[in-house]
């Protein structure tokens, strides 16, 4: 991750809360340990990058339920820096060719696939025959194809598999949700959803489009897309998407801008943006009959303020990554499938290829199934 982006989702966290949710039964095997009144299942991160480094070994540290147990990085200075950091043991440390030993590790329970896009279906499939439940960073791949294989693969091997949408277990994004639901202001009319940031460094493999398979939409815009679905409640049922470009030459792989148009079945619209080349794109909004409900900043990583038309909310800042690990730990432990699983992450990928696709073909209007 860029510093830019770093420094843009960064906020100050105070305090976590854990919150439990309501999901349909799996046919997940549950080991004995896991199955252990109040213990931590053992994580392994795969991917030592700026995220696993800034936010989820730190957020592991702030877990009930889980605990960080085992690392997979190509850098052997890396290896032996967590592993002195985070005290984990040699038998428990893999390089990405040795990462299919890992099968023979009771030790782990769990693996957080923490690496480039086109590379989450590879170690997910891998971890999952390995017999690990998954945890994988969003975007879940850079093709609905490659998602469903890393669904069958994980189905095949009875192993859960989970996202990494951690908005969706924040209070804050919860209460828009609530809001919604309970039409507490009556009927929802329209959704306004924006994120996007000025990236740096013209290097990194998020410009590169074999490993993001996308730009800023892949990136941050699917944050966007996210927070119209679960306010919404609905599923779209078509998309029309523009495409705009400033800088040809940093962006010449991916993209820069996109603006995309969502019709949900009721009717309503959500209209939604997201760049890598300006800050201060940050903002929820949904629109109802008698008021209306904001969150701005919406998806940095903490930090998040909301209010409606009858005043602020006010809810603790969480940890957004130990909220959603907590979370994934205790659906292993209860036997049952994640909010976020990778059936969650097949859909969105599937409305990310209809916005390309839109983009491509003129910004025609592309129905959705």
């Amino acid at each position: 991750m860029s510093e830019s982006r770093r420094s843009f989702l960064k906020g100050t966290t105070k305090k976590a809360i854990a919150v439990t949710f309501a999901a349909s039964t799996g046919p997940f095997i549950i080991t004995a340990r896991a199955a252990e009144p109040e213990r931590k299942l053992d994580f392994a991160l795969v991917g030592l990058g700026s995220l696993a480094t800034n936010q989820i070994a730190p957020g592991l540290q702030k877990t009930k339920y889980c605990r960080l147990a085992g690392l997979v990085s190509g850098t052997p200075e890396k290896r032996k820096k967590w592993a002195a950091q985070y005290n984990v043991p040699e038998k428990n440390i893999y390089t990405y060719e040795t990462f299919d030993q890992i099968k023979d590790n009771p030790d782990i329970d769990v693996v957080y696939v923490v690496l480039p896009n086109a590379m989450h279906g590879e170690y997910t499939i891998r971890a999952a025959k390995a017999g690990k439940h998954v945890l994988c960073e969003k975007p879940m791949e850079i093709s609905a194809q490659k998602c469903q294989e890393m669904v069958d693969a994980c189905k095949k091997a009875n192993r859960l598999l989970a996202i990494g949408y951690r908005c969706q277990f924040v209070p804050y994004h919860l209460e828009m949700m609530r809001i919604s639901r309970e039409k507490q202001f009556g009927p929802l009319k329209l959704i306004e959803a924006s994120f996007g940031f000025k990236i740096g460094d013209p290097s990194q493999w998020r410009l590169k489009q074999a490993l993001a398979g996308g730009g800023a939409l892949m990136d941050v815009g699917i944050y966007a897309l996210q927070g119209s679905r679960y306010t919404s409640g609905e599923e779209p049922i078509e998309v029309t998407a523009f495409e705009t470009k400033t800088d040809p030459v940093k962006f010449k792989e991916v993209d820069e801008s996109i603006q995309w148009h969502l019709k949900f079945p009721n009717g309503v619209m959500a209209n939604c943006s997201t760049t890598y080349n300006s800050n201060g794109l940050n903002r929820l909004f949904a629109g109802f009959d008698t008021g209306w409900a904001q969150l701005d900043p919406a998806y940095s990583y903490d930090g998040l303020q909301g209010k409606t038309s009858k005043g602020p909310m006010n809810f603790p800042q969480v940890d957004h990554f130990a909220t959603e690990m907590d979370d994934f730990a205790q659906c292993i432990m209860q036997n049952k499938k994640s909010k976020v699983s990778g059936e969650e992450g097949v859909r969105d990928l599937k409305i990310l290829g209809a916005i390309y696709e839109s983009i491509r073909n003129g910004s025609k209007t592309i129905k959705l199934a």
